[in-house]
């Protein structure tokens, strides 16, 4: 399915992105379903406890930040959580790990079958995260920035005792802009590089990553976190692409200058936020290396998926207590993953 990009040529759906024939730069495209669920339902959606359910791939790392959140936020009593397989074809994500491959609250067996309950013309990408309204089996949004947002916000009345202020009002405005500086340049940087069409859009790409990453390691030193004394949105952020970084991204995108194992603070601290729960609990490493080599034939097509990289670096000691923070604020943490919701022990250093 291909569609006209804001510059003009051609592009063609790609996991919620465009890629851009003129210029040959990946552009992915931002036209979500803005419909959102909150606490005075003014788009008709009212939070209501476990009337929606979140769609989100564990391979996808927009997916995962929304996993995160819920999790940080105390959720799972009050939106429940479907898990599509690491893989999809150029339909859909697909329930292929839930008994007979469907979603056992949803009764689908792809995403898309929601999307198209939404709209069943829908001509965009089926991507997650995306909310699904369980009383009608339709998508409310697929927003996936919003979406964390909103769960912070909207759905304060169902957090956990203690859960953590991911947006203080305080540094709000420092929130969002390095949210924006970390999403153009790193977040979807090492898209901009892995599906680059030429070597002039590949360099472009690739020394704006690193420039972001060198800013980032610089900001990292001193600091146990990326905004405030406390775990915030931001780290959400950025976490979910550090923690695709050498396993996927610095080979299967070329963004290959240095391993994140080789830049000393970025590693700390993305260890700090792995070993914090409700991070590294949430993280598949299995899936995520399958998604991206297998799905990615145009870039692998042999399918083959790397048996490496060794991950027992992620459960080393990291040493960053001693820029003192206090990962919750005046919160707690999670408590143990529910079940039905753990990672399988083979797929993480976290056992």
């Amino acid at each position: 399915m291909s569609e006209t990009s804001a510059g003009g040529g051609q592009a063609e759906h790609r996991r919620g992105g465009t890629y851009s024939v003129k210029g040959k730069e990946y552009t992915r495209d931002t036209r979500y379903i803005a419909t959102r669920v909150t606490a005075d339902g003014r788009d008709g959606f009212p939070v209501v406890a476990g009337r929606y359910r979140l769609v989100a791939a564990r391979a996808c790392p927009w997916a995962n930040r929304s996993i995160i959140v819920r999790r940080l936020l105390g959720l799972e009593d009050a939106l429940s959580l479907g898990l599509p397989g690491p893989t999809h074809d150029e339909r859909s994500w697909t329930f292929d790990l839930d008994p007979g491959g469907r979603d056992p609250v949803l009764g689908i067996e792809r995403l898309q079958e929601a999307y198209f309950k939404r709209d069943p013309d829908y001509p965009r990408g089926i991507t997650v995260p995306a909310i699904v309204d369980t009383t009608t089996g339709a998508v409310v949004t697929n927003d996936f920035a919003q979406i964390t947002l909103d769960l912070s916000t909207e759905w304060r009345e169902h957090h956990r005792d203690g859960a953590p202020d991911l947006l203080p009002d305080e540094h709000r405005d420092e929130i969002d802009a390095v949210n924006q500086r970390v999403f153009t340049e790193v977040n979807n940087g090492v898209y901009r590089c892995g599906f680059a069409g030429t070597q002039e859009a590949y360099d472009d790409a690739y020394t704006r990553l690193w420039t972001a990453l060198d800013w980032l390691e610089e900001r990292l030193r001193d600091r146990r976190y990326l905004v405030g004394d406390t775990i915030t949105e931001a780290d959400v952020r950025l976490f979910t692409t550090l923690a695709r970084f050498d396993a996927v991204y610095h080979g299967h995108f070329k963004c290959n200058r240095n391993k994140l194992a080789e830049m000393p603070a970025l590693w700390a601290y993305a260890r700090d936020l792995f070993q914090t729960p409700g991070f590294g609990d949430t993280v598949d490493f299995a899936q995520i290396k399958r998604h991206y080599y297998v799905v990615h034939k145009d870039i692998n097509p042999s399918g083959i998926v790397p048996a490496g990289p060794d991950l027992s670096g992620w459960v080393t000691p990291h040493g960053r207590e001693a820029l003192g923070g206090r990962p919750f604020g005046d919160g707690t943490p999670p408590g143990p993953v529910r079940d039905g919701e753990r990672v399988d022990p083979a797929h993480t250093p976290l056992r």
